[in-house]
């Protein structure tokens, strides 16, 4: 959570976040700053640098998680979360689960006592389906060729 705010801090995004204003903000902040627009032996040359990788970064997590992003990709949603799930971790507020197909999600906020309530359960599918893969912030960060 603490990366979604920092991220939606730094495009200014308030409730509605929609693709078009995100590109629009994205574009904006990066030509204010672009590492090219310092010179080398300059100071800011190198916030620049810093700050570009930032805003990068946040512009393809942000529209990971937009509504219409969710909305495009959620038939593909759907259908993997009815398979096997294969593997899970959990950091912090952060569930990462990968299911049978190979795709790979994380989910914002889960926090301890679900994650023990996930993990120690013994369908794991359909406790995720009930209280956390369509209750949380989610994203998808990886498709991977799976061997059967």
């Amino acid at each position: 959570m603490k990366r979604i705010n920092e991220y939606k801090k730094l495009f200014n995004v308030e409730k509605d976040m929609t693709l078009k204003s995100l590109k629009t903000t994205y574009r904006n902040l990066v030509k204010e700053w672009h590492p090219d627009k310092f010179q080398d032996n300059d100071a800011k040359a190198q916030e620049a640098e810093i700050v570009s990788r930032k805003i990068i970064d946040g512009y393809h997590f942000l529209v990971s998680i937009a509504p219409e992003t969710i909305t495009a990709n959620l038939d593909e949603y759907n259908s993997t979360i009815n398979t096997t799930i294969m593997d899970w971790q959990h950091k912090g507020l952060l569930l990462e689960v990968t299911f049978l197909d190979g795709n790979t999600y994380e989910y914002f906020g889960v926090n301890k006592a679900l994650y023990i309530k996930f993990s120690q359960s013994d369908k794991q599918t359909r406790f995720g389906k009930r209280n956390i893969f369509n209750s949380f912030t989610y994203r998808k960060i990886k498709k991977q060729d799976v061997m059967a």
